[in-house]
């Protein structure tokens, strides 16, 4: 079994900007079966004009969007306290990629390192930087 990816909003951004890598990593992921996990609030980031963003929109059918339920919402709060940082998508991530034990690709690998240390969870969260 393939270890999911969970994907922030610097990899729809990479996405909704043509790059190469991240489509390749991504084509790449889809080839081995992974699940491709989003964050229903990591789309509301990016997500701006659905006609300007074609690419995205494809993008995005081809991943699961995870909605955050109250218990989700819950720990990312505690985990903003903690940190005390506010970014509360980063931390919807965090504990979306520690609840699947997913691989994170982001443009804030600083941030999610901080967040998961935090978090405590072993083993640690992968993070790849987009």
């Amino acid at each position: 079994m393939t270890v999911p990816y969970v994907y922030d909003a610097g990899a729809l951004l990479a996405i909704d900007s043509n790059d190469r890598r991240m489509w390749a990593i991504h084509r790449l992921a889809l080839e081995e079966g992974r699940r491709l996990i989003v964050p229903a609030a990591v789309v509301s980031q990016a997500w701006r004009d659905g006609r300007r963003q074609v690419g995205l929109g494809r993008f995005l059918r081809t991943c699961e969007i995870e909605p955050t339920l109250l218990e989700g919402a819950k720990a990312a709060g505690i985990l903003c306290g903690k940190t005390r940082t506010s970014d509360v998508v980063d931390a919807t991530v965090v504990v979306v990629a520690l609840t699947y034990r997913a691989i994170v690709f982001t443009s804030d690998p600083a941030d999610m390192a901080k967040l998961a240390a935090e978090f405590g969870a072993r083993p640690g969260l992968v993070i790849r930087t987009v």
